[in-house]
């Protein structure tokens, strides 16, 4: 049971006490798009009177503007982050016999998209710290059928692209970056989207930028790969119904462009909200010893993280029921992600046991996302850490006065680089 000190009087206010009814939500783009209802509305009206549906001027606007965005000479648009994976993989011509190395603790898309063109995906292992592929695993898992690298930006960080472009770099293989969580994203002066050879990005309605449906973009700063990706997302096609390439039908709707040109200029603010969700959570967990019992996500030295998501470890079995837990108080939670893609009954041919690889099987056993997104309120958050700490029999110690202030914790690490919990 909880109990309350006198410092966390503020807790137990008619504002907490109505979110035992409520609860917090996991994702509400409602209050994004209440905000912005009148520009989006105008938008898509603006579109349906002009009657150009597809690959028309507000295509290219937005394509200047996320090339801009992104530290890239090129951004061209298609269909979903999926069909970038794709298409970047379709430009390298990676086909039957060949392979790329991914992380299997990942969406499922950046492996399918090597599987559906007959290739070969080789599973490496993450670094536990901040979940992306591990440049020391990377090395040895390149063979002479290794086509390209997929690094993942996950949750909003990014991976290690010195290291994994000094690699790849060593073995003439291509990088391409799968940031459809990271948009935004930096590290060092760089920013994702502008570190590999293709970039590939997701306007899935849950992404920091999301669009009103599905849609992607990729960046590049070549020239001539630019106009590759432009020809195979409309099947090859530069001149109307001449064909040079075998392609595929991928382009973003006009409508979709239309409302993101209305998001875009609010993305930093966005960003910028989810930090602070970010640094509060630090503080909120420090303060009443949960970081004791939790592993707390790390912005890595060096990295600007955009916190697509915001994801603790839940150590010694305990996760599913603290979810459990949470629930019942009507707070949103998710995990990703349950079941590695090395473990998925479609790759089961590839042959890697359970446990293949360490780091990615205990990342799937204790990682749970809590809510972040950037019109999280701060009542909204107290309140899932009053039921985290809870659960654990915590009593929770400081008022809400000194959980303004501090700015974002770096948490101790242990030799292996993560924050254990005890």
């Amino acid at each position: 049971m909880l109990h309350l000190s006198p410092h966390t009087a503020h807790l137990q206010t008619p504002a907490h006490a109505d979110l035992v009814a409520t609860g917090v939500p996991f994702f509400d783009i409602g209050r994004q798009h209440a905000a912005l209802r009148g520009e989006i509305l105008a938008a898509l009206t603006r579109v349906y009177d002009s009657s150009q549906f597809v690959l028309g001027p507000d295509i290219a606007r937005l394509e200047t503007a996320l090339a801009g965005y992104c530290h890239a000479r090129h951004a061209i648009a298609c269909a979903s982050g999926s069909d970038a994976l794709l298409l970047a993989l379709m430009h390298y011509q990676v086909g039957p016999g060949d392979e790329v190395l991914l992380p299997s603790f990942t969406f499922f898309a950046t492996a399918g998209a090597v599987s559906r063109l007959g290739a070969r995906p080789i599973f490496v292992d993450i670094e536990p710290t901040g979940f992306n592929l591990d440049p020391a695993q990377l090395e040895a898992s390149i063979s002479p059928r290794t086509k390209a690298i997929i690094p993942v930006h996950l949750y909003g960080q990014c991976a290690d692209m010195s290291a994994i472009l000094a690699i790849a770099g060593r073995h003439g293989v291509p990088v391409i970056e799968d940031a459809c969580q990271a948009i935004g994203a930096e590290i060092g002066s760089r920013r994702a989207g502008s570190l590999g050879a293709i970039n590939c990005f997701s306007f899935y309605p849950s992404k920091n930028l999301g669009g009103l449906g599905d849609g992607g973009f990729m960046t590049t700063d070549d020239d001539e790969i630019a106009a590759r990706l432009r020809m195979l997302r409309v099947h090859g096609e530069k001149v109307r119904y001449h064909h040079s390439l075998v392609g595929i039908n991928s382009r973003l709707d006009t409508f979709q462009a239309a409302a993101l040109e209305v998001k875009l200029p609010h993305l930093d603010r966005w960003i910028e909200a989810r930090r602070e969700n970010a640094r509060r959570y630090q503080a909120l967990f420090a303060d009443c010893g949960l970081d004791a019992k939790l592993g707390l996500p790390v912005e890595l030295p060096g990295h600007r993280h955009t916190w697509n998501q915001y994801v603790v470890r839940v150590p010694q079995g305990r996760r599913d029921a603290l979810r459990e837990h949470l629930a019942k108080a009507k707070i949103g939670t998710q995990i990703y992600y349950p079941v590695p893609l090395d473990q998925q009954e479609c790759f089961c041919e590839l042959g890697y046991l359970a446990g293949a690889l360490p780091e990615t099987a205990r990342a799937a056993q204790e990682t749970l996302a809590l809510p972040i997104f950037p019109e999280l309120r701060v009542d909204e958050q107290e309140f899932v850490v009053q039921q985290i700490a809870a659960f654990y029999g915590i009593e929770l110690r400081t008022g809400r006065a000194a959980l303004r202030g501090p700015k974002f914790l770096k948490l101790p690490q242990t030799d292996d680089g993560v924050r254990r919990a005890s």
